[in-house]
Parts: structure tokens; sequence; C-alpha cells
């Protein structure tokens, strides 16, 4: 069944509307047809089951048939990812999505990108709040990840204080598994913790004083004996979170 997208602030009227560029998709690529039933997401815990009532070469309205509120994730997990370089970032943001990442932090750090002025942040989120948009319509999520604006390590370090337990990711000999810190909250705690951070560096890692700053709020984790590209880091990192709090949730 096709799934599309529509902002919560959009989704109050029956029919529904789909913008000009996704009504143009669903006609000429999906080959949606009068009657067709689909899915839409709002991002915000709704899925709406719908069916096509008028499609034309611009324009889909789609009757909605039956609303489902679906239940987030036991837990929340933010990604502080140092941004990473070409099209890497795009890939990461898509598959932090996929794993049903609850906010996505690009970090600025020494190693990864020049600072952006403020126009040119805000068109690199608009981008990749577009790819969370596609991923959640590809996997069927009804929640959309969050992205924040990128944050300098010291700001984001100050903004990774509202979690419960924050991470990262370093090849330091300190490093211990992520289980360890997960059953160690759980024990002094009574529970699991509910809302996670972690940290992925850039290609090179975080330069030894940035991982030094981060790390006056941050426990560090252990991705194995190998060297791992920043996305593949990203996507172990957030494989291995959903893994272990799913058995403590």
């Amino acid at each position: 069944m096709h799934r599309f997208f529509i902002p919560p602030k959009e989704c109050h009227n029956n029919p529904l509307r789909l913008s000009p560029p996704e009504a143009k998709h669903a006609r000429s690529v999906l080959r949606l047809r009068e009657g067709d039933c689909a899915v839409v997401l709002n991002g915000a815990g709704k899925e709406l089951l719908c069916q096509a009532e008028k499609v034309s070469s611009d324009s889909v309205s789609l009757n909605i048939v039956q609303e489902n509120n679906i239940d987030p994730l036991p837990f929340e997990v933010t990604l502080y990812q140092a941004v990473a370089k070409g099209k890497a970032m795009d890939f990461i943001v898509q598959k932090a999505a996929e794993l049903g990442v609850h906010r996505i932090v690009p970090v600025l750090s020494e190693r990864s990108v020049p600072d952006w002025d403020e126009p040119k942040a805000a068109a690199k989120v608009d981008k990749w709040r577009s790819i969370c948009v596609e991923s959640i319509k590809q996997c069927g999520s009804a929640w959309l990840p969050r992205l924040e604006l990128p944050m300098n390590p010291r700001d984001a370090l100050t903004d990774a204080r509202q979690t419960e337990l924050a991470l990262i990711a370093t090849l330091q000999p300190d490093a211990k598994h992520p289980r360890e810190h997960i059953d160690a909250y759980s024990t002094e705690h009574g529970q699991a913790p509910g809302k996670l951070a972690i940290w992925i560096g850039p290609e090179g890692d975080y330069t030894p004083a940035e991982i030094n700053t981060i790390r006056t709020g941050a426990l560090p984790i252990t991705l194995g004996p190998l060297v791992l590209r920043s996305e593949t880091a990203a996507i172990y990192c957030l494989s291995v979170l959903n893994y272990e709090l799913q058995s403590h949730h």
C-alpha cells in the first residue's frame, strides 16, 4: 500500500489533499488511481487509512476511512552526529530515521565541515528533513524525527543535558560495551533510561579536545576493535541501542 506524508496541521480536513509534488509523484510514478487504498502519515503519531477520491495531473484527494494512533517507541534516542562530508550525512539521516531516532542534532566539529552561515545551515536542515519524510514513508513510521540546526560541540553538550544517559563512541581504552552503561543505569534507577544521547564523530573522529569536552557529559562506549566509518558507526550504535533498550522496556 502506498504511503504519503501530510503535516499534522493539514490533516484536519476530510478529504485530505496531497501537496502538488506528492500528487504528481502519486499519479505519474506510483500510478495511483481513484478508489485505490493508501496510508497517510502525519509524523506526529497518526496513521490515516485512506481511499483515493479524486486523482488528476496535479491534485490528489484522499478520503479518510480510519484513523490509528500509533504509540512512539518507549525510549527516545537523540543522535549527536558530527556533520559528515559529501552525501554521507544524507545517508546517516536516512538510516537514523528508519531506525526510529527521536532527534538528530548535527554537530559542527573541527574535522567535519567549515562553519556555515545561518541560511546555509537552514537549507541543509530542510534537505535532511525531506530525507526523513521519505524515510518514514518507506518504513511506515508514524513519527518524524526532529531535526535541529547545527551546533558546536559545547552547545550540543548543553543540549544533551536533557537526556538521562549520554554515550560517545570512541576508541579510547576505557570504553565499555553499551550494555554495561545501560545495565548500570537500570540498576541505579530501577528502570532503563528513557532518554538517551549518542555521540558519533566525523571522519578522523573528534579532536582530543572535543572528546575531552564531550566526555564531561557522556560515557565512552566501544564499537569493537575495528575502525568504522562515521556512517557505519551511526547505524551500528542506533541498532545496538534499539536492541538493548527494547529488551529493557
